[in-house]
């Protein structure tokens, strides 16, 4: 009973996913359109992701860069404001929840032996901003742009042409909030020297980052993309292959059960897609709230053909609500694990800069 509680309250997105699944399976029987439900291409992209992602963790590529960058930093500003875009720009290319699974708990450690502790709840709630918005950058970003991207089948330009504009604004915002955060003058910091630990792994991998890149822009076929990558790695570094987030994967497949189970349920049809015809941004916005971006994107996207504000809505809505988007729940759960953590004050302050966020990118991509 102990580890079934356990597992439910570690993966209470998957379980709330299940239990959805199920309860639209009384509705809509299974019958031979679910296999159609189901888009292995994301699936496999995620998958390879994740496990290129590990194996740059592995060989250490964030370690050294972060000691590159902080053994050159003399000011105050100037570190508070690397803290903030070291997530912010990595992930882009690493995910929003990998940047934060680096960055979070090296930026405790810096700022307590710094003595600086009264910073570290605002820098870490920018960081948190930070990774989900640069996130939105790219297509492999986040798993809700991996999502789009493939179900709308965008191109470069379209994708870009919606993310970066809102990408160029965050960051001018985040780089504005972050230069006060920390006091001007720095004392003296131990920081050990980092190294890569495997550059010929570090070479295949990076190999096999670009196989996937080539595949998100449908140059590589996604079953060509799942042999190289699974086989590569089984034959260099097999445990790698243990280290992707398979939970989120059953999540993505329970929501495509359920978003396809939604689409054949008439009154829910035409529920959804009134709101969506009102404001394809507002209600894309709205439901990350409630479920999380993810969900909220490949819900949705059985219902509206308006990818651009479907898509402006899910990143924009990362924001907000802790649940808003499953990676700030990363960081919470790292503070609350650091010593002498302050709950109530990480999340009024996650709260109040996340609605600040929240208002400042929504009035922007509703009106310009």
């Amino acid at each position: 009973m102990a580890v079934i509680k356990s597992f439910i309250k570690k993966e209470a997105v998957l379980c709330i996913a299940f239990v959805c699944a199920v309860i639209t399976m009384f509705f809509v029987p299974p019958d031979g359109q679910y296999i159609g439900y189901i888009d292995l291409h994301v699936l496999s992209l995620l998958l390879c992701l994740m496990a290129v992602v590990a194996g740059f963790q592995a060989c250490g590529v964030f370690r050294c860069l972060t000691y590159e960058l902080l053994r050159r930093c003399r000011s105050g500003k100037l570190l508070g404001l690397i803290l903030v875009l070291l997530p912010f720009f990595s992930s882009m290319l690493v995910t929003n929840d990998v940047a934060l699974l680096v960055f979070v708990p090296f930026t405790i450690a810096l700022l307590a032996e710094m003595r600086c502790s009264e910073s570290v709840i605002p820098i870490l709630v920018l960081q948190t901003v930070a990774a989900n918005l640069g996130s939105m950058a790219t297509p492999v970003g986040n798993p809700q742009n991996l999502f789009l991207y493939s179900e709308y089948s965008l191109t470069g330009a379209e994708f870009f042409g919606t993310t970066l504009p809102l990408t160029a604004l965050s960051l001018i915002a985040l780089s504005i909030s972050s230069l006060p955060v920390l006091p001007g003058k720095l004392p003296a910091m131990k920081l050990q020297e980092e190294k890569i630990d495997n550059p010929i792994k570090l070479i295949i991998y990076a190999v096999l980052f670009v196989v996937c890149l080539l595949t998100v822009f449908h140059v590589i076929h996604f079953g060509v993309m799942l042999g190289i990558v699974v086989l590569c790695i089984a034959v260099t570094d097999r445990k790698i292959l243990l280290k992707p987030d398979f939970a989120l994967l059953a999540t993505f497949v329970c929501f495509f059960i359920v978003s396809g189970n939604l689409g054949r349920i008439e009154a829910v049809n035409l529920f959804l897609k009134n709101l969506l015809n009102k404001s394809t941004l507002l209600t894309s916005v709205g439901a990350s709230q409630i479920i999380s971006n993810v969900p909220a994107a490949v819900l949705l996207s059985g219902f509206t053909d308006n990818w651009k504000e479907l898509l402006e809505g899910v990143n924009i809505g990362g924001l907000g609500t802790p649940i808003a988007s499953l990676a700030s729940l990363i960081t919470l759960k790292l503070y609350l694990r650091s010593e002498k953590p302050q709950g109530g004050k990480f999340i009024f302050c996650f709260l109040a800069v996340n609605i600040a966020g929240l208002v400042l990118l929504t009035l922007f991509a509703y009106f310009i």
